[in-house]
């Protein structure tokens, strides 16, 4: 018999919102060195004011492309001496969780090898997505960048999925691909070491959606690679929070705007994608935010999760058509997501008339994907105290250099059904966004300086780390 945690309604003011703070990082290096490359500088708040060009306010995305994965078996092992071999199949393992403004211990304190290793064969490539690594404090967001939280992440990480066999092949070891942070949101690719040759054109986007549109705390950070012949995008977010009526459109809007305003830098030597919905295979993960629609009172009080399944406002907005067009989701079989009290196994409940922000039990951490060749094959949540939120998990078997449709014109229909997606998201959220004073899509800024060991990004944040330097 299936067992549900059971529910209480917590009264009295209940402690704000966590929150995380304004970083930008991006890079690509060996997996066990915990390095984030920073824009921070002591003109910290020339993010979002630039002092030095007339008091010009800066665009609110990022985008820059990595270089190359560094290849630590050309040093460390004589496989790097042989080509690889080509890989038809290989196993995707995606993570997502809100940990809630928290850092992790010492060793042994989180065990993320119960989330990251729910079979007993590891995966080739883990994609993890956090939100939240940072309180979303005032400060966090608008001051100075804190790359800490991230770095402990990254330490734990690699010990957790090169701790299985001492005795492992240099091969069978993980490297990180590449990492991103922008305020709490911070994404991070790890692959086989052995799979590190076949990987190449590693980049990066972001784009802001907090407040106004322009600050970090929430919104997308997006990794772009690809994989022999394979081209994989990986969008992690966190989206435009709340319960009250309409804030699933809000939330549609973020959606819409990412992925209309996601742009990687090309590349010279191939016809590298530059948009999302442009890659082979795409994975969309992250505190989603949507919660469950309408009276949902009486089947709170039953635990009848099958039934609030029903009202899940994600699944609502998609089968209308408004918005994750063409994307799936596997069925949900795990309880809600969403909140938790602290250390407990018990949800937060405060309903629609109690002061304070309404709380009810929602499944917010999600994981969608699109793409020929991709089969789910476990989708499931980890059972972690340590955050409000529980962890996500799906593990998908992916085929490799499948070939893409080809359109009459010669266009690839990654690039036919990207339009369609803009265009019919545009359509149903186009007065949502009207009303919102959304204040339209930024420019864009590519990419101006030349590709260095770790990173090539914008022009304007080599200036500020050569600032820091001096």
């Amino acid at each position: 018999m299936e067992v549900f945690a059971p529910l209480v309604e917590v009264e009295g003011r209940e402690e704000e919102e966590k929150s995380s703070h304004a970083t930008e990082s991006a890079t690509a290096f060996p997996a066990h060195q915990g390095i984030i490359a920073s824009s921070a500088d002591p003109g910290s708040l020339r993010k979002w004011f630039d002092i030095d060009n007339g008091g010009r306010f800066l665009s609110d995305d990022f985008s820059g492309e990595i270089s190359e994965l560094e290849r630590p078996l050309e040093t460390s092992s004589a496989a790097a001496t042989t080509a690889p071999a080509p890989i038809d199949n290989l196993m995707l393992f995606v993570g997502t969780w809100n940990v809630g403004g928290r850092t992790p211990g010492g060793p042994g304190k989180l065990r993320l090898r119960d989330w990251l290793m729910p079979t007993p064969s590891p995966s080739d490539i883990f994609v993890l997505g956090f939100q939240e690594i940072v309180r979303l404090s005032a400060g966090n967001v608008l001051g100075a960048e804190d790359t800490g939280p991230a770095r402990r992440w990254l330490s734990l990480i690699g010990q957790a999925l090169n701790s299985t066999d001492e005795e492992a092949p240099d091969s069978a070891a993980y490297r990180l691909a590449a990492s991103k942070q922008m305020v709490g949101v911070f994404l991070c690719v790890w692959v086989r070491a052995g799979l590190a040759p076949l990987v190449s054109d590693v980049k990066v986007s972001c784009v802001r959606r907090g407040i106004m549109g322009c600050t970090g705390n929430k919104g997308s950070i997006s990794i772009s690679m690809t994989l022999q012949q394979t081209t994989l995008c990986f969008v992690c977010t966190h989206l435009a929070s709340g319960e009250k009526d309409g804030d699933e459109l809000r939330r549609n809007l973020d959606v819409i705007k990412i992925t209309k305003r996601t742009r990687f830098p090309p590349t010279r030597e191939n016809c590298s994608p530059e948009t999302i919905l442009q890659h082979d295979k795409i994975v969309w993960l992250g505190d989603l935010n949507y919660r469950l629609a309408g009276d949902t009172r009486e089947l709170l009080q039953k635990n009848d999760w099958r039934a609030l399944l029903e009202k899940d406002q994600l699944q609502i907005e998609q089968r209308a058509g408004r918005v994750f067009t063409g994307f799936e989701e596997g069925p949900i079989e795990f309880m809600p997501t969403y909140k938790y009290l602290t250390n407990s196994d018990v949800y937060t409940i405060k309903p629609a008339k109690s002061r304070g922000k309404r709380r009810t039990p929602a499944w917010c951490d999600r994981i969608l994907w699109r793409g020929k060749g991709m089969k789910q094959v476990l989708y499931g949540r980890g059972e972690s105290q340590f955050s409000d939120h529980r962890p996500v998990y799906s593990l998908f078997s992916l085929q490799m250099n499948e070939q893409p449709e080809v359109t009459a014109a010669g266009e690839g229909r990654g690039s036919t059904l990207h339009h369609e997606f803009l265009s019919r998201g545009m359509v149903a959220v186009g007065k949502t966004a009207a009303a919102m004073g959304n204040g339209g899509d930024r420019n864009y800024k590519s990419s101006s300086s030349s590709s260095s060991s770790w990173t090539r990004v914008q022009a304007e944040e080599l200036l500020l780390r050569s600032r820091t330097r001096s």
